[in-house]
This record gives structure tokens, C-alpha cells and sequence, in this order.
């Protein structure tokens, strides 16, 4: 029989305990037929048939594999398997006493009562068991432990409580939830006590420090709201993984992770077209530009997914290449990657590149991109590496018949106030002016900044927060639009699968936020508050303005198919401009900042120039 195969100390001590249930339901059973006044007779016939029901019984829990389960896990299963095992020896018994010709007279009401006596006692026995080595039997009246709130009642915050329980650190004092139907209900015992919009009150009222937000499945926007609570509470606030990652069995319910800033800014998902980027990617040569960049990086784990025949990164930092090779390396070990070091300035090196591997689709997003460093010193640099470094790039795209190639520029080209924005408005004229019919595909792709990137604020206010303050905010009313680094890659791959040639595609950045107001949420989310943190204002630095724009004055955007996506119809460079524009981003001349200024305020009328004090927005 197959519950004989293996027999260790575990299953000994549950087949004890079964069979002295078994006496005890074929004894009980009785005791209750005659109202625990048995005759002599009936006494006596107890004794006889008792020696052969135990083991007729214990036959059957060895048919059906009662013994191959462990009690600490006892689950609806077991019990299933334990109805079925009592149904099949309480219908046997009589049929074997039967077969032996035993005269025995069984009263028909023990063979009702006897199988409800055993079913209650041996389902009875494991859950005690179950509760008892989980911890859970008294855990209605637990008293130790850090007290704790769940937002959300649904099936991830009952496995969460349920998680949280048999950890002595933790008590559970409820749960807040928005659905009416829920609330006034019991999940764990533990009472679910009004809606999210209470959570200020609920926490000053129980003395909760601690809040975790358990919400897998709602909207991002959901999610997002219940962690403004938090912060709005100054409660520390932690959630559960993604419902993708709980769904995909990656992590479980209760390996719980601090909120982060994105949690606060993200959004909800993008919706890709998974079967035109797989048209376009699969099996193709890629190659992506400042691959070891925070959105080249990005790019590369992006395009990945959709298995091309061969992906090219290529970066001028060595170490940046070291780190998205490791990274790669682990995440796509099937996939065939070439690791490039090459500056985008550099025409050989680019000849022998686009030669040898023949790419179809190349993803630049190499550039320059910090306004200050750029403003100061490195500004005929910012123009030789983010508009000749594009154009090398380009027209080498053009010679070998790459099908399509994405610029990845910035909402800083929108009426530039710095070298760096004017110089990526001059690469975005550089790709329409390269558009030939029929050609190479040349498309453009603005957004604003990206949560973490390197260089980027948040990283900067971490590091900040961590010493101990101050947090240094450039001015009080300074904004700027935000996405994730997901998120923008996407938005790109999308873009230029959409893109017929020369468009320039603007994402949706959703609301401006305060840069003050970001430095607070940090400090909040950090368990901290302003007395213990302090915020300093240091002004402007060279190149920056109070708010960004993903649209010139003069441009009108019209709409995609995409929600996330409209295309904004700006001016282009004409050919002779085209040609006295590429004489003075190739010349050998090394260039001073004014005179690199007074150029670009020629080639882009719209650039007014921070460095001669005019401030965009003041």
C-alpha cells in the first residue's frame, strides 16, 4: 500500500494517536447510544468487536496515505483525505463482521455516531496540533510585540497577519479598508476598524508607530494615495511585493520592504505593444548608446525581454560597461551580448562597430547631461559629445541601413536656459535634418528627470539624509517632472515602434512636483521629521531654471495611439543651416563657453543663456 512505503517516528506517534481515537469513537459512540448506561450485554459485545475495529480502521488510513502529510501543515486536503478514511472504515466494519460471521448486534445509531466522534477527534487533534506549533492558539490574546497596522483587507492582508502572528515582534491592532462591506468584520481575529481616510486618527489613538500597506492588487494610484497617508501620519510604512511578484511565487506575503520615494511618484504601469516591440526586437542586432547609463542601462534589460538575436552595448566608461555587464550577465546569461567600450566621438571606432555587427535598430542615449558641470567648463564638450557625438552616430546608422534610431533627449531642449539642453535641441535638429525618405528612421524621444538616476536628487537627498542633514533645496518654488527609469525606457521602446521618422515624441510626465516638497516626503519616509532634518535653500546653480517644459511656445503637440505619447511638431533645421551647423560641431577648434553660447543662441533662438543672469521663471 502506498502509506507503508515509509514509516519514521512522526508517523508512529499520529497512527498512536488515530487508533486510540479510533477506541475512543468506538467506545464514546456507545457510551452515548445508551445515554452512558451500558448493558452487561452490549458491554460485552463493545469488548469483541473493539479488538477488530482498530485495525479494520487503521487499514483504511494506510489505503489512503493519512501518514505521508505532516501535521504542522495540516491543510483542507488532509481533512479530506481523513472524511474519506473514516467513511471507508465505517461502512467496512459491518462488512467485515459480516464476512466472518460474528454475532455481534450493532446498534445502527453507533455506526452514525462512531464515524462523527472520529472524523471530530482526529480533525480536531491536527488543527490543535497546527495551532499550537504555529504559535496561533492563544494568539487572540497576544500583548508583546511592536504595534502594527494594515492597510487593506483582502487576501494579502489576511495572509499577512496570519504571517505576522507567529512573529513576536509584531502585533496586529487592525486593519483600515475603504470597501463598507468590510468593515466591523474579524480577519484573524483581528477587528477591521473604518477606512483608509482615518488612518491620522487610528494611529494617534492606538499608539501605532508602524503601519504596512498591504495592497498588492489595487491601482497604482491606490497605493499611492495610502502611502500619502502614511507620510501625511508620520508613521513608519512599509508594504508587500508587487502582486506580479507574489503571483510569479518570487517572494511571499511577508518579505515586507520599506516604501520608497517611487511609491509616492510612480504610476501605474505602462501598457506596451508587446507583439509590435517583439516584431520589431526579436531576433535583431540592437545596439544601445551609454548602455552603462542609468536609462541605457534600463534600455538594455528593457530590449532583453523580447530575446534579440544579438545585443551591442556600447559606453565610454569603463566601469559603467563593467557594471551592466555583471548585471546582464546574471539576468540574461542566454542571451548574446557584446560589451563595447567606444566613445561616440570616435568615427573609427563606430565604422568598425557598425560593420561588424550590422544593427537594426540603435537606441542613443549617450550623452551629457549634468546642467552645472556642462554650464561651467565642459561646454564645447557638451556640444561636441551631445551633437557631434549624435551626428557620428547617425550617419553611420544612415551608411550601414540601420532601420530605425531613437535619440533620447530631455525636457532641458525645451527653451533652453543651459549648454546642455541647447545642445540636445541641436541633436534633435541634427536627426530631422539627417531624415531621408525612405531611409534610416530617425525618431526623438523628450521626457524630464528620472527617479535614482545617477547625478539625479534623490540620490543626492538619501546621501544627505544619512549624514544628518541639511537637505540642500536650490529655491522654494524650483519643480520638475519625474518618472521612473522603467517607465521612461519603456515609454522610449514604445516610441520608436511607433515612430515613422523625424517626430519627436513627448512623454507624459504627469503633475510638476516641488522639489521641496520631495525633500520633505524624504524625510518623512525616513522616519524622520524637520526638526530632526533640517532643509537649506542655496539658489539656483549655473544653467538651472525653476521649472521645466516638455513643450517650446511655439510648438503644438497632436495625439498617438498611445495614451502616454503625443508628438510635438517643432522646428526644423533647413538644409543650408544644416550644413554651417555640422562645419562648426566638426571643427578641431576648441571653442570658449561664451563663444559656444553666443553660437547657440544663433542656431537655437529660443536658448536664453542662465549664465548672463536671466533665470527662466523669476
Amino acid at each position: 500500500m502506498p502509506g507503508i512505503a515509509k514509516v519514521n517516528a512522526r508517523s508512529v506517534l499520529a497512527l498512536l494517536h488515530d487508533i486510540v481515537a479510533v477506541a475512543v469513537a468506538w467506545i464514546g459512540a456507545y457510551l452515548l447510544r445508551f445515554n452512558f448506561e451500558l448493558p452487561e450485554a452490549f458491554s460485552s459485545e463493545l469488548r469483541q468487536t473493539l479488538v477488530w475495529v482498530v485495525p479494520v480502521q487503521g487499514i483504511a488510513f494506510f489505503a489512503l496515505g493519512l501518514y505521508r502529510g505532516i501535521w504542522r501543515y495540516a491543510s483542507v486536503n488532509d481533512l479530506r483525505r481523513i472524511l474519506y478514511a473514516v467513511v471507508l472504515g465505517a461502512g467496512a466494519i459491518p462488512l467485515f463482521f459480516w464476512m466472518l460471521r460474528l454475532e455481534v448486534v450493532l446498534p445502527r445509531s453507533v455506526l452514525i455516531i462512531y464515524p462523527a466522534l472520529l472524523l471530530l477527534m482526529m480533525g480536531g487533534g491536527r488543527l490543535v496540533y497546527r495551532l499550537w506549533k504555529e504559535q496561533t492558539l492563544f494568539s487572540d490574546i497576544k500583548w508583546s510585540g511592536e504595534p502594527v497596522l494594515i492597510l487593506g483587507a483582502g487576501d494579502a492582508a489576511a495572509s499577512l497577519a496570519k504571517e505576522l502572528a507567529l512573529n513576536t515582534a509584531w502585533r496586529v491592532v487592525g486593519f483600515l479598508d475603504d470597501d463598507e462591506d468590510k468593515i466591523g468584520t474579524m480577519l484573524n481575529g483581528v477587528r477591521v476598524l473604518g477606512r483608509l481616510g482615518e488612518l491620522a486618527n487610528t494611529v494617534q489613538r492606538l499608539g501605532v508607530t508602524q503601519v504596512v500597506i498591504a495592497m498588492p492588487s489595487v491601482s497604482h494610484r491606490q497605493r499611492k494615495r495610502a502611502t500619502s497617508l502614511c507620510v501625511k501620519a508620520g508613521v513608519k510604512v512599509m508594504t508587500v511585493p508587487a502582486f506580479e511578484d507574489l503571483l510569479s511565487g518570487r517572494v511571499s506575503i511577508s518579505q515586507l520592504r520599506a516604501v520608497e520615494l517611487e511609491d509616492l511618484l510612480g504610476r501605474d504601469p505602462v501598457q506596451l505593444d508587446e507583439v509590435g516591440l517583439h516584431q520589431q526586437l526579436a531576433g535583431k542586432v540592437v545596439l544601445v548608446t551609454g548602455a552603462g547609463g542609468s536609462i541605457g542601462a534600463e534600455l538594455c534589460r528593457q530590449i532583453a525581454r523580447y530575446m534579440p538575436g544579438k545585443l551591442i552595448l556600447l559606453d565610454a566608461g569603463e566601469f559603467a560597461l563593467y557594471n551592466i555587464e555583471q548585471d546582464m550577465a546574471k539576468r540574461f546569461p542566454q542571451l548574446e551580448i557584446a560589451y563595447l567600450a567606444g566613445d561616440v566621438r570616435d568615427t573609427a571606432r563606430l565604422e568598425q562597430v557598425f560593420e561588424e555587427y550590422q544593427p537594426s535598430v540603435v537606441f542613443h542615449a549617450a550623452a551629457y547631461k549634468h546642467v552645472p558641470l556642462m554650464e561651467q567648463d565642459n561646454a564645447w564638450q557638451a556640444v561636441r559629445n551631445n551633437v557631434y557625438g549624435t551626428w557620428c552616430v547617425a550617419t553611420c546608422s544612415q551608411k550601414y541601413g540601420v532601420e530605425k534610431f531613437v535619440l533620447i533627449s530631455t525636457d532641458k531642449a525645451v527653451n533652453p536656459t543651459n549648454v546642455m539642453g541647447a545642445t540636445k535641441r541641436l541633436a534633435e535638429m541634427v536627426c530631422q535634418g539627417l531624415q531621408q525618405p525612405g531611409g534610416t528612421r530617425f525618431i526623438i524621444v523628450r521626457f524630464g528627470n528620472v527617479l535614482g538616476s545617477s547625478g539625479s536628487v534623490i540620490p543626492k537627498f538619501r546621501e544627505q539624509i544619512a549624514s544628518g542633514g541639511p537637505l540642500t533645496v536650490t529655491h522654494p518654488e524650483v519643480t520638475r517632472f519625474f518618472m521612473t527609469i522603467p517607465e521612461a525606457a519603456q515609454l522610449v521602446m514604445q516610441a520608436g515602434y511607433m515612430g515613422k521618422g523625424a517626430e519627436i515624441f513627448v512623454l507624459d510626465m504627469g503633475e510638476p512636483v516641488k522639489i521641496v516638497e520631495l525633500a520633505k516626503d524624504m524625510i518623512r519616509l525616513s522616519g524622520l521629521n524637520e526638526d530632526d532634518v533640517s532643509i537649506q535653500f542655496v539658489g539656483l546653480r549655473p544653467g538651472e531654471k525653476l521649472y521645466e517644459e516638455l513643450i517650446a511656445g511655439e510648438e503644438h503637440t497632436l495625439p498617438t495611439p498611445h495614451p502616454k505619447l503625443r508628438i510635438a511638431e517643432a522646428r526644423t533645421v533647413s538644409a543650408e543651416d544644416m550644413q554651417s551647423l555640422l562645419a562648426w560641431i566638426c571643427s578641431e577648434q576648441i571653442f570658449s563657453g561664451n563663444a559656444v553660447r553666443a553660437r547657440l543662441k544663433q542656431w537655437v533662438p529660443e536658448y536664453v543663456s542662465a549664465s548672463n543672469g536671466i533665470q527662466a521663471g523669476i
